[in-house]
C-alpha cells in the first residue's frame, strides 16, 4: 500500500519551453530512476482557467506529451497518463468535497493570487475554488508518498495532508479495530511483533519520530501481511484508526529560475520564451535579437553583465571559463554582444539536439504516442480503482 510513489502533473495550456525543462522535466527524469513515478496531463485542471477555450487544451495535450518524451521522460520507467482518462479522480474529488471545510479552499495562497493575476478571466467559479481539492484527489488516489514541488506549492501539499488526515479520522473507524490490529501483530512473528509494539509505545508515549519510521519500515518489509492487516497496523501505530489515504510529503525541488529573453522569468505570459523544440534558426534569431546591457550603445562601450539579460543565460548554460571570458570581455568592451551570445546559442542548440531526435519517432508515428498513454492510463486506473474500492467501503458506499 505504501509504495514510495511520486506523483506530478502539468496543465496542457500551450507549448512547453525551456523554463519547463529546467524547472520541472529535468527533475522528473532524475526521479523516474529513483522511484515509481506517475506523471499525468492535468486536462481537467486546465479547464479551471481555460473553460471558455477548450480547443487550447485539446491542441496542447499530445504536443506536451511529446515534449516530455523529448526531454527524456521514459515510459518504460514512469507511468504517463491523461487525468480525464481516469474518472476515479473525479469520484474521489466529489467524495472528499463532502467533508472538506470551505475555509480550507479559500485560504490556499494561490487562490486569491491567481484571481488577481488573471483579471481578464472570470474565475469566480466552483471549479476554480475547488481545484486545490482536485489536486489533493490526484495525489491521494495513488497513495503517493512524494510530490515534487517548489516552495510556492508547499501549501497545496499541506492541505492534501490535512484532507487525508480528516478523511482517515472520519472514516478510518472499524468495528473491533484494536482486536483485529492485535491479531495482525501476531502475524508478524514473535520477534517482529515484539519490536513493533516496543516502537509503537516509544512513538505514542514519548513522541519518538525515529521509532515511528522504524516501525513503518518494519511493516514495509513484512511479506506475510494482507493489505487489510497492513493498513490496520499502520493506523495502529499512530492511534486507533485505519489509514485509508496516505499523507504525502512535499519533495522540494531545487529552485531553477530559467530567465526569459527579456530578463524576467521565462513565461508565456511575458512572450519571452524559447520552446523546448524551437527550430534552430528561430533559436538563433531569438537570442541574437534579445536585449543586452543598455549601456552598450556602441561596440566600444564597456558594459556590466549584472544589467544584461544574456548574463542570466550564461549562468544556466556556460561553464566557469566561458563565464569569465564573457564577464571580462563585456566589462572591457573587448567582445561585442553578438560575440557574447554565440556560446549561449551553441549551448541551447546542443541541449535541444537529443530532444529533436527523441521526439521524431513520435512525430513519424503518432500511434506510438497513443499507445504509451493508453497503457499508462490503464495502469494508473487500476491503482486508482484499488484506492476507490477502499474509500467506498470506508464510507459505506459498497452496498450491492
Amino acid at each position: 500500500m505504501f509504495a514510495e510513489r511520486v506523483l506530478s502533473g502539468m496543465r496542457p495550456t500551450g507549448a512547453l519551453h525551456l523554463g519547463h525543462y529546467h524547472g520541472v522535466l529535468k527533475n522528473w527524469v532524475r526521479l523516474q530512476a529513483e522511484y515509481p513515478c506517475f506523471f499525468f496531463v492535468a486536462d481537467w485542471h486546465a479547464l479551471t482557467t481555460h473553460y471558455e477555450t477548450p480547443e487550447v487544451i485539446q491542441e496542447s495535450v499530445w504536443e506536451m506529451v511529446i515534449d516530455w518524451l523529448a526531454a527524456g521522460v521514459d515510459p518504460n520507467q514512469a507511468t504517463l497518463f491523461i487525468q480525464s482518462r481516469v474518472p476515479e479522480h473525479s469520484e474521489l474529488f466529489l467524495l472528499l468535497a463532502m467533508g472538506t471545510p470551505l475555509g480550507w479552499l479559500e485560504r490556499v495562497p494561490t487562490y486569491k493570487d491567481q484571481i488577481e493575476k488573471l483579471k481578464e478571466k472570470d474565475l469566480q467559479t466552483y471549479g476554480f475554488l475547488g481545484y486545490p481539492l482536485l489536486q489533493a484527489a490526484d495525489i491521494l488516489i495513488y497513495r503517493a508518498l512524494y510530490v515534487p514541488v517548489g516552495e510556492d506549492q508547499v501549501p497545496h501539499v499541506e492541505m492534501t495532508r490535512e484532507v487525508a488526515r480528516r478523511f482517515n479520522h472520519l472514516y478510518g473507524r472499524e468495528l473491533g479495530f484494536e482486536e483485529k490490529a492485535l491479531e495482525a501483530v501476531k502475524k508478524l512473528g514473535s520477534k517482529r511483533a515484539k519490536l513493533y509494539l516496543e516502537l509503537r509505545n516509544a512513538y505514542q508515549e514519548r513522541g519518538e519520530d525515529e521509532a515511528l519510521m522504524q516501525a513503518q519500515a518494519l511493516l514495509q518489509e513484512a511479506q506475510s501481511l494482507s493489505m487489510g492487516d497492513r493498513e490496520r497496523l499502520f493506523g495502529y501505530l499512530e492511534g486507533a484508526r485505519k489509514i485509508i489515504l496516505v499523507e504525502p510529503q512535499a519533495l522540494l525541488t531545487e529552485a531553477a529560475r530559467m530567465p526569459g529573453l527579456d530578463g524576467q522569468k521565462m513565461s508565456k505570459s511575458y512572450a519571452n520564451t524559447i520552446a523546448i523544440r524551437e527550430a534552430p534558426e528561430e533559436v538563433i534569431r531569438l537570442v541574437r535579437t534579445m536585449p543586452t546591457d543598455p549601456a552598450r550603445v556602441r561596440r566600444t562601450d564597456p558594459g556590466n553583465p549584472a544589467n544584461c539579460p544574456l548574463w542570466q543565460f550564461h549562468q544556466v548554460y556556460s561553464d566557469q571559463t566561458t563565464k569569465d571570458w564573457a564577464q571580462k570581455g563585456c566589462q572591457s568592451a573587448s567582445i561585442g554582444c553578438l560575440d557574447c551570445k554565440q556560446p549561449v546559442i551553441d549551448a541551447i542548440l546542443r541541449e535541444q539536439q537529443p530532444m529533436f531526435e527523441r521526439a521524431q519517432q513520435y512525430l513519424d508515428d503518432p500511434s506510438l504516442l497513443r499507445s504509451i498513454i493508453a497503457d499508462g492510463s490503464d495502469k494508473a486506473r487500476k491503482v486508482a480503482q484499488e484506492t476507490m474500492r477502499d474509500v467506498r467501503e470506508a464510507m459505506g458506499l459498497d452496498v450491492d
